[in-house]
């Protein structure tokens, strides 16, 4: 039974559930290999009982929540952007969550004016830091938390250690010994899974829960995920078919992927998805460049290019039906606008439409177009999607023969940096 939560339809495209079934035998065979890489934890973590760990969760966020009215996370990539991508998803767009306090972060970049005005804000709040590293070895986080460090000792005296927790490995690295040396409370980033792939623990799970995030609905979403998408038969797994999808058009010559979306809230979950597929596919000069858009903003930016420009792009149009908060469009008498036909139509309804009209467009136009369809914005199914791309991520790597979990062109850019920085 094909999963009940994400509906995968394709428009406009050369591919059929005939050719996508060849892959069949491939997609098997790679689903029972998958547990033989490294960093696969994340695989199963959904279906283990993490009513401790996030009870713990809760009792800290509680507590920050209570002390003070900013939560400063230190990191970068996948140690930011999974529990930046949920927050920004499911808070108002306006204000805070109910139960939830203002979340910013540092560590993602390296410009001293982002720092500096950062501490300058911070100087009329109550502060908590959350540090998230598994090694502490990267550079931006462990400038961020040099400098965020001595400010809180600076600010708290010894009453800091408090405010400072650190999320890391449970046995090694630079920032688990500074976090035992100091006292600091400590969350641990699980030693098999990679940075990319632990939104769904600590790494983003506190951050989220500070900000007002019902965690435990993330993580039931996530459950289901994993029961529904444990399925190794492709017909019957909807995450595996999306991967087939995107390789198939791959092999077509299309060369970039547009994941879309019709609601300004889910832009920082774009980011996400984007470090998730790029950092996982793109090696051996293989994979789809994953670039993002933002409709229906963007379709008067970028619009045009995709309807007309050059035919290197498929898109992946994410819809939620439901999306909490709507207004009516009012009736006017003056009708100077010549609007009043729509006063009866919701905005919610009237973007749906523009979604609909735009995936029409666009298949006319000759750009394929996966759509993935889910009931309601909200903690659950924004769990459940997590997963989802995760696990279609690791096939759709691994259909390309490359590792999904390793990370080397990475790891380049830092060694030359490093060098280039001892040369000084």
């Amino acid at each position: 039974m094909l999963n009940e939560i994400v509906k995968t339809t394709l428009l406009n495209c050369s591919l059929n559930e005939i050719d996508i079934l060849n892959y069949k035998n491939k997609v098997q065979y790679i689903h029972k290999v998958l547990p033989q890489f490294k960093f696969i934890g994340w695989i199963d973590s959904p279906l283990y009982n993490h009513n401790e760990l996030l009870m713990e969760i809760e009792h800290v966020a509680s507590e920050i929540r209570a002390c003070a009215n900013v939560l400063v996370v230190v990191g970068v990539g996948g140690s930011f952007l999974g529990a930046r991508a949920i927050q920004e998803a499911l808070k108002p767009y306006f204000g805070l969550a109910e139960h939830g306090i203002e979340v910013v972060y540092v560590g993602l970049n390296m410009s001293g004016a982002y720092i500096k005005e950062l501490l300058s804000y911070l100087d009329k709040k109550q502060v908590y830091v959350n540090v998230i590293s598994k090694s502490g070895g990267t550079m931006e986080p462990a400038l961020a938390f040099r400098v965020m460090r001595l400010y809180m000792e600076e600010r708290y005296g010894d009453k800091a250690k408090e405010r400072i927790i650190v999320t890391t490995d449970a046995e090694k690295g630079v920032l688990k010994g500074i976090a035992d040396k100091a006292g600091y409370r400590q969350f641990v980033i699980p030693s098999n899974i990679g940075g990319r792939y632990s939104v769904l623990t600590p790494v983003g799970l506190l951050p989220a829960a500070v900000a007002g995030v019902d965690i435990r609905a993330l993580m039931a979403g996530a459950k289901q995920a994993a029961e529904e998408l444990s399925e190794s038969d492709l017909a019957n797994n909807d995450a595996y078919k999306y991967a087939v999808m995107r390789h198939m058009l791959y092999e077509q010559g299309y060369s970039i992927e547009l994941l879309a979306s019709f609601e300004p809230g889910l832009n920082k979950f774009h980011e996400w998805w984007k470090q998730l597929f790029g950092e996982s596919e793109g090696k051996a000069k293989k994979g789809l460049y994953p670039s993002t858009v933002n409709f229906s903003t963007d379709l008067h930016s970028i619009g045009q290019f995709i309807q007309e420009g050059s035919p290197i792009m498929f898109e992946t149009l994410l819809h939620f039906h439901d999306i909490k908060g709507d207004l009516q469009v009012p009736f006017d008498e003056r009708n100077e606008d010549g609007l009043n036909y729509l006063s009866h139509r919701t905005f919610n309804e009237i973007n749906a439409i523009s979604k609909q009209g735009t995936a029409l467009a666009h298949a006319e136009g000759g750009v394929p177009v996966i759509q993935l369809e889910l009931p309601k914005l909200d903690e659950y199914h924004l769990g459940y999607l997590i997963y989802f791309f995760m696990k279609a991520c690791a096939m759709s790597a691994c259909l390309l023969e490359v590792n999904p979990f390793d990370q080397p062109g990475v790891e380049a850019y830092k060694r030359k940096m490093l060098e280039l920085l001892k040369e000084k």
